[in-house]
């Protein structure tokens, strides 16, 4: 703190452009109080030289004055702004308009190591991949309105930074970070890096494997990232230790690598931390027989044997040949690609998500597939694609609901205007009352299907239940099929309800088919009418 204060000290001197006209002040004051000594000077012009001498001096005790209990009040503003940025949960930073941080709260000199005297685009380096810009382009916005915030998005995440002006040219930013990353709670040192060899993360098992928490790919090796599955100098606090390294994971630019130590004097490194990796692995050849499987690998698959397994006998699903799907990953040029595969399991069905990488091990060109559980997945995709068909069946409904209606209205129409040129005596007259009352019931059947699309409007009504139900029965006895046997009962004194009778009816047919899902084998569906007040 006291660093600190020293710095916005000096910041505010700094910011009082008065300081050479206070001097000029001080002179001119001191010359015209000397001024009534001077000899052959008359008596009231020298009393005139002396009053305003005082006054200029006065004058220049007031603006001290002032300066320092303006600097005094900004250091207590300070203290206090201070006191509260401790206690947030989130690093916090007061900085002038420079950059150069005046104050830092723990948690922002232990995330990216912001202390005071650091510039703060040099300390979010580790954080952002353009930190200037993005300081400058908010800073600029909180002087003209005072503050401002902004999303940033970085590695796997969306850091919220908040800025505002705190006056004499100070800035108070907030950035709201997640304290943990992906691999932090990993007991295997894992590095995630990003463009230009800069490191975004380094896991609590890392920097205790190096001894130090580095900043860039080149601290840690003497050149770039060396290639997968080879054995390479590591730069440690104690000197340069054997590792190798493996891809966990690939997003774009960002990449998530695994470094394991080796024991170059005892050998091939032991197969205990490969079978206790926090992921599920699996070591394949090029002809994707499983050569190698961690514990976490063998219970998603199941039965497995390495050696004697292929990959082609447990995983299906791509649509074309899995060893032309290993031949083009392990393709020097080959990207790493995720695919969704089912498991050829007898017990469950089990979808993985797996990614593949080159390797050379002992010599020799390896695949390592990483998996990961994508059966909730898969199957929330399999209930959105079902919910789909059964909209576009919906919408077939009751488009075609509304071209019959159309049809049968027609139908109606004309045969209403024979039934006028006919009296019953007629020897016609009984079959055109029976086209008019099919026609009626085609069109109730109609009002069926539009209830069923959801496409009608509500007109509520004074219902019978029992003219309702026994207007629907024919239908219902159809949905719920042969082997199920429908009964209906009511109260025998039913009051009239008002509703809208395609919705009431809808109600009705989705009771019934319920029942009927509850009965693949068959039974007894009864469907009882009350009316509770």
């Amino acid at each position: 703190m006291p660093e600190a204060l020293a710095l916005i000290s000096e910041h505010s001197l700094r910011k009082f452009p008065a300081n050479v006209r206070l001097a000029s002040l001080v002179m001119l004051g001191g010359a015209l109080s000397l001024a009534p000594f001077a000899k052959d000077l008359p008596e009231a012009i020298a009393t005139g030289f002396l009053v305003v001498g005082v006054s200029f001096l006065s004058a220049a005790f007031l603006v001290v004055l002032r300066g320092q209990i303006a600097e005094l009040s900004l250091r207590q503003a300070i203290k206090v702004m201070a006191s509260f940025a401790e206690q947030d949960m989130f690093p916090c930073v007061i900085a002038d308009s420079e950059g150069c941080v005046s104050h830092a709260n723990s948690r922002a000199s232990a995330r990216f190591h912001a202390f005071p005297g650091v510039r703060l685009d040099s300390s979010l380096k580790s954080v952002f991949a353009n930190p200037s810009a993005v300081l400058l382009r908010l800073q600029a916005l909180a002087e003209i309105h005072g503050k401002a915030r902004e999303d940033v998005v970085t590695v796997g995440s969306t850091v919220p930074v908040s800025v505002f002006d705190v006056g004499h040219g100070l800035y108070c930013w907030r950035f709201k970070m997640d304290e943990r990353g992906q691999w932090d709670d990993a007991d295997v040192p894992v590095l995630t890096h990003g463009r230009n060899g800069t490191l975004l993360r380094v896991n609590g098992a890392a920097e205790s494997l190096l001894g130090f928490r580095p900043e860039t790919i080149g601290q840690v090796f003497a050149t770039e990232l060396p290639p997968a599955g080879e054995i390479v100098r590591a730069e440690s606090a104690d000197g340069s230790i054997p590792v190798t390294l493996c891809e966990l994971s690939r997003s774009g630019s960002v990449q998530d690598t695994l470094i394991l130590p080796v024991n170059v004097s005892a050998g091939p490194a032991p197969e205990a931390p490969f079978d206790d990796l926090p992921v599920p692995l699996m070591c394949l050849s090029l002809d994707g027989q499983i050569k190698e499987v961690n514990r976490l690998a063998a219970k998603l698959v199941g039965d497995i044997r390495p050696g004697e397994t292929n990959v082609a006998q447990i995983m299906q699903g791509l649509g074309y040949p899995i060893h032309e799907w290993l031949a083009r990953s392990a393709a020097d040029d080959a990207v790493p690609r995720s695919e969704f595969l089912r498991l050829s399991r007898k017990d469950k069905e089990v979808f993985v998500q797996v990614t593949l990488s080159k390797v050379v091990d002992k010599g020799e060109v390896c695949l390592i597939a990483m998996l990961n559980d994508a059966t909730e997945l898969k199957t929330l995709e399999a209930q959105f694609v079902q919910g789909q068909k059964m909209q576009a069946v919906g919408q077939l409904a009751g488009g075609v609901a509304h071209d019959f209606n159309n049809l049968l209205t027609a139908i109606s129409g004309h045969c209403d205007l024979l039934l006028l040129r006919h009296d019953q005596n007629d020897p016609n007259y009984g079959d055109l009352v029976q086209i008019n009352q099919n026609a009626n019931r085609a069109a109730a059947l109609v009002s069926q299907l539009l209830a069923f699309s959801r496409k009608q409007t509500l007109q509520p009504e004074v219902l019978d239940l029992r003219d309702t139900i026994s207007d629907l029965i024919h239908l219902l006895n159809r949905l719920v099929g042969e082997k199920i046997r429908l009964i209906l009962s009511h109260d025998p004194v039913l009051k009239p309800v008002r509703a809208d009778k395609r919705q009431l009816e809808q109600v009705f047919m989705n009771l019934v088919v319920n029942a009927r899902d509850a009965m693949p084998d068959g039974g007894m569906c009864e469907l009882k009418l009350r009316l509770f007040v």
